[in-house]
């Protein structure tokens, strides 16, 4: 059975989390993109944007590649976004490629509990 990709999104005042769980590949990342763009091109986009890795199982280069558009989207309009939950593979793929350091991911928690928005 295909790991497919989930998305939820919990929206507060100030702030966006945006919970991704399964596989972020060529066949999902077209959603991921819709989900974010939808988010940035709001007329009031929030002003922080979560995107919370603890339940992805496995991403590509066109996950990434979705995940640094955004990035790069949401720097233009003066949006913080960040990413949390990142362990492991994905972790060790962050690190390792130098992707972590686009990313915001200090402070992040593994726990959709503890999550706070501004």
């Amino acid at each position: 059975m295909k790991d497919t990709l989930q998305i939820s999104v919990d929206s507060q005042k100030k702030g966006a989390v945006m919970y991704l769980q399964g596989r972020v590949d060529i066949e999902s990342s077209p959603d991921l993109r819709d989900h974010l763009l939808t988010m940035l091109r709001k007329p009031s986009p929030p002003e922080t944007i979560i995107i919370d890795l603890k339940e992805v199982s496995y991403i590509d280069t066109s996950g990434i590649a979705t995940l640094i558009e955004g990035l790069k989207i949401a720097r233009i309009g003066s949006i913080s976004m960040h990413l949390q939950g990142l362990q492991g593979h994905l972790l060790h793929l962050f690190q390792a490629t130098g992707l972590g350091s686009l990313f915001d991911t200090g402070g992040s928690t593994n726990n959709r509990s503890t999550t706070a928005v501004p």
